[in-house]
């Protein structure tokens, strides 16, 4: 998995990551945005999950984060499709809107998007 941090004109941080976990930069642009008090509740929310069968979810208004104690799931609220409706030609789409990773990998992720959010 690999992304990069950028100011953009304005001086937003923004993240782009690379093809199959574009929807982790997608959540990091639009709900995180920044937010280190959100930043903080999702770390707390990955370390109660350590050991755990539960699951920790966070929806927001563009992207929805689904956490248990080894996987992060990040999905665009708009891609809600039962069964295998998901038409032809679409898993490129699908591929932007839904992205897995492990909870360690996330969670480096989130501290070097603090570090960078703090010193650049």
């Amino acid at each position: 998995m690999d992304y990069e941090f950028l100011r953009d004109v304005t001086g937003q941080v923004v993240v782009r990551f690379s093809m199959g976990h574009e929807a982790i930069g997608h959540w990091i642009n639009e709900e995180l945005k920044g937010d280190l008090n959100l930043l903080g509740r999702i770390e707390a929310g990955a370390a109660e999950l350590k050991g755990s069968e539960r699951q920790w979810q966070l929806a927001g208004h563009e992207y929805t984060l689904l956490m248990d104690g080894e996987e992060v799931m990040i999905r665009a609220n708009q891609l809600e499709f039962e069964g295998d409706e998901l038409e032809e030609g679409m898993n490129y789409y699908d591929e932007e809107s839904l992205s897995f990773c492990g909870v360690e990998d996330f969670l480096a992720v989130l501290k070097a998007y603090r570090t960078f959010m703090l010193n650049s």
